[in-house]
């Protein structure tokens, strides 16, 4: 209820910024799109009535009208553009169904659809499907097509069903080719994820009380590399939400990492240096791609959630690299710290917003004397 309401006000808002004759005539001028769906134009030579956005040749002011809506311009005797289809919902409304009902044909697909055939069904060009796709969705279809098939596999396993049914049933035309990238879309054996981690073996360590200025640090390691970091203040909790994980695998504590804990927590106290041991960084493929653009971030140095979007092309998905940072749990070393809201707020951190200032003044203060040096 309270979203449909603040649906409400924003379209009120939007709404008053078009209802003066200037306000129409700077948008038309403009042709901008934000302003489709809270009014129309008419031409008197051409007969049409066009959305704002419309990339119709220019009409002489003489020749305009504005109307409130499609019946108000059809009562006036005007038919509806072709090019921008008034007639129809705004273009980006439109997109956005499409892609829509592109993302329910690959979930529901028993195989992923192709390119073509998706393009086909849309009505539009391959290249431009795919485009549009990407736009919209942040990742591209074959991307989208393999996180649900990931996501199929990882239902099934936790489920009674065989592994090779579980392949099958997710689209995979062959158990050789699922098991090429089922170490990377789960991180274990298919057979140890069905188990909810069982054989998998993983150690932790925590720091002491009083090594780290930010609290205790938690990390710990797979066969393939480190796979958590956490900062806390209260280890039995961090350990608890680290067996939360995978439930089924072995997981101890183990004093073999204490050269490996000192590294990372000197990482965590001077974050302009590097972790020079292997992570194994478990994620979607979008939510990596996020993850390598922070590792890409010099230390010292932000980025705004919209900078971060922009740097991996995907300028219209905030909201999913919002997500994806809030969802690595390799703190600092995969630093999400670094990313601040767009009027220069820390906004929210995993581990705390005064960690995250804290660890922003210690990157700073360590790179001014590199700037001084520098000048």
């Amino acid at each position: 209820m309270l979203r449909h309401l603040e649906e409400i006000t924003m379209n009120a808002i939007h709404t008053s910024l078009y209802a003066t004759d200037i306000a129409r005539w700077a948008a038309l001028r403009a042709r901008d799109a934000k302003a489709d769906g809270h009014f129309l134009y008419s031409v008197a030579t051409t007969g049409v009535y066009c959305h704002p956005s419309c990339a119709a040749r220019p009409a002489l002011p003489e020749n305009v009208a504005f109307h409130a809506d499609r019946n108000a311009a059809e009562r006036a005797g005007f038919r509806a553009c072709k090019r921008c289809r008034p007639d129809l919902p705004p273009k980006a409304q439109r997109e956005a169904l499409m892609v829509e009902a592109a993302c329910r044909a690959i979930a529901e697909a028993a195989t992923p659809p192709s390119l073509e055939a998706l393009a086909e069904t849309a009505g539009v060009s391959r290249f431009h499907f795919h485009r549009l796709f990407r736009r919209i969705v942040g990742v591209t279809p074959k991307a989208f097509a393999e996180a649900e098939r990931m996501r199929r596999v990882q239902s099934g396993l936790r489920q009674s069903g065989s592994v090779t049914e579980t392949i099958y049933d997710a689209g995979f035309n062959s158990s050789g080719r699922f098991y090429a990238n089922a170490d990377a879309m789960l991180g274990m054996t298919p057979q140890a994820y069905r188990a909810g981690g069982a054989g998998e073996v993983i150690g932790f360590a925590i720091s002491a009380r009083g090594q780290c200025a930010l609290g205790f640090v938690l990390v710990a390691q797979a066969a393939r590399g480190i796979c958590a970091v956490l900062l806390g203040d209260d280890p039995q909790a961090m350990t608890v939400e680290l067996r939360g994980r995978f439930p089924q695998a072995q997981i101890s504590q183990s004093n073999a990492l204490a050269s490996v804990l000192a590294d990372v927590v000197a990482v965590v106290a001077h974050p302009a240096g590097a972790i020079r041991l292997p992570l194994d960084i478990r994620g979607t493929a979008f939510q990596r791609r996020v993850w390598e653009a922070l590792q890409a971030i010099p230390s010292g140095e932000t980025r705004t959630y919209s900078e971060l979007a922009a740097s991996i092309g995907q300028p219209r998905a905030v909201r999913a690299v919002a997500s994806a940072c809030a969802a690595t749990k390799i703190a600092v070393v995969v630093p999400c710290h670094r990313v601040i809201a767009r009027d220069g707020g820390l906004a929210g951190y995993r581990w705390g917003v005064e960690r995250k200032r804290a660890l922003l003044e210690q990157e700073r203060k360590r790179a001014l004397p590199d700037l001084e040096r520098e000048g």
